[in-house]
């Protein structure tokens, strides 16, 4: 879930106030991002053991050494170690070459020193493998019971109670976990049925190909009924089956640099609470019936699966200026977006397929429509209390891949990378043999191409 995605079919709420803080990828700590300073940054390593960490950061705390970022990932050359990475104040400098010392001399620590005269974060922290999501599922912005004074839950104890359980649910999950079931109530299902049964209505004519090639799918295989919540567990199968996506439960909402990273190994974070029964046509932020009636079967399609992981591939090591531009493309195509289908055009965006409203809304002739170009989408401006003024229409999802990928190689940073499927893990492309593995993989691929033509052509 979204941090920039707040209203989902509401026509009011509230709107998140700007903190001036975003919060960086590491698990450690959040920092101002708008302030550049000089920094000295280095790694050293030390190995596992009882008050080991604690006795190398007392090094620096007896030179008066400020640590204004710390992360840690086991080492890549020794199994029994961990490295750890820090940014140091410049006006350390001096009292940082004493502690460096003593690391080597006092704890047998390995040390590198990386540079002396560097930007902060200029290469942002961001997960290597799937398992790394652990560390930022619960970096949530807000908790799951944690309601806004004008939220329609707020005044009911029952309703937050409710909501305590789910974020309680998404906090204590870790990957590779099933995802634990949850009994819902008779209201509960109401509500979801009041909206299950309105969207239904419009699917057929509103949707893209795509999602209604799936939905029946869903009710086939996935428990889709007015009378049922279908259970994450049950859909996230489903979903890896047909392209590799999973869900995720989250607690609350996630930074968007967290949830884009989310997508690059095609995971997706989802809620599992469900709008209040008040307003069951309003919620001010993502609920089940959002993601499971807007997302979810468009994840089941591969050109849109492969479509979502370029945006969270793209946003990867990402500076912040560029996360908040990827942020609005993902509004502007993934929540809201449109394509053409022939001669019509066809709602896509999740946003879109879950409110009653609004789907009818973008495909009347009121708001203004603009072919999509991420240049220019990503600039765009846009309310999260009302309906969109302008939406963006892709000629179709290759298309607009091929877009992002295009807009994606404008972001400034010293690598490529790619998605190991086979690993569930990123691979950097900086150096020769990476270029080498990466070239073996495409003449292999190419290669049973080129022989699957030949036999086509022998029929």
């Amino acid at each position: 879930m979204d941090a920039a995605y707040r209203r989902v079919n509401a026509d009011h709420g509230p709107e998140e106030a700007d903190t001036g803080r975003r919060r960086r990828g590491s698990m450690y700590l959040e920092e101002e991002t708008s302030k550049k300073s000089e920094v000295i940054s280095c790694i050293f390593s030390l190995k596992e053991g009882v008050g080991a960490l604690a006795k190398g950061l007392r090094l620096f705390e007896e030179k008066g050494i400020n640590l204004t970022h710390i992360e840690s990932r086991p080492s890549r050359m020794n199994n029994d170690q961990f490295e750890f990475f820090i940014n140091v104040d410049a006006s350390c400098s001096q009292a940082l070459d004493e502690v460096i010392d003593s690391l080597r001399t006092q704890i047998s620590g390995h040390v590198h020193e990386l540079t002396r005269n560097k930007q902060k974060d200029t290469v942002p922290w961001f997960p290597n493998d799937i398992q790394d999501l652990d560390r930022f599922a619960n970096q949530i912005l807000s908790y799951g019971s944690e309601l806004d004074s004008d939220h329609p839950g707020f005044t009911d104890a029952v309703y937050r109670t409710r909501r305590k359980e789910f974020a309680d649910i998404a906090y204590n999950y870790r990957h590779g976990q099933v995802i634990p079931r949850v009994e819902y109530t008779a209201e509960e299902k109401a509500t979801w049925g009041t909206v299950f049964k309105e969207l239904k209505t419009l699917y057929p004519t509103h949707a893209c190909r795509e999602h209604n090639r799936v939905f029946p799918l869903l009710e086939q295989y996935c428990g889709y009924r007015q009378d049922n919540i279908p259970q994450l567990e049950d859909v996230s199968r489903f979903l890896q089956s047909c392209t590799g996506f999973r869900l995720r439960p989250v607690a609350g909402l996630l930074s968007s640099r967290d949830f884009l990273a989310g997508l690059a190994f095609r995971v997706f974070h989802s809620t599992q609470y469900i709008r209040h029964a008040s307003k069951p046509t309003y919620t001010p932020e993502p609920d089940i019936c959002h993601e499971l009636l807007g997302h979810v079967p468009l994840f089941a399609d591969s050109s849109f699966a492969q479509f979502s992981q370029e945006i969270g591939l793209a946003s990867l090591a990402a500076p912040d200026e560029f996360i908040e531009k990827l942020a609005t493309v993902y509004w502007f195509t993934v929540e809201f977006g449109l394509c053409k289908q022939g001669s019509e055009v066809k709602a896509y965006g999740a946003g879109l397929l879950s409110s009653f409203g609004e789907l009818q809304y973008c495909l009347s002739d009121q708001p203004k429509i603009l072919p999509f170009d991420p240049d220019k989408t990503s600039l765009q401006k846009y309310p999260i209390t009302e309906y969109q003024p302008v939406y963006f229409v892709a000629e179709s999802f290759e298309d607009a891949k091929e877009r992002v990928r295009k807009f994606a190689a404008t972001i400034p940073r010293p690598f490529t990378v790619r998605y190991n499927a086979y690993t569930q893990s990123i691979e950097v492309l900086d150096n020769r043999q990476q270029l080498r593995n990466l070239a073996d993989s495409i003449n292999s691929e190419m290669d049973k191409l080129c022989e699957a033509l030949k036999k086509l052509d022998e029929v």
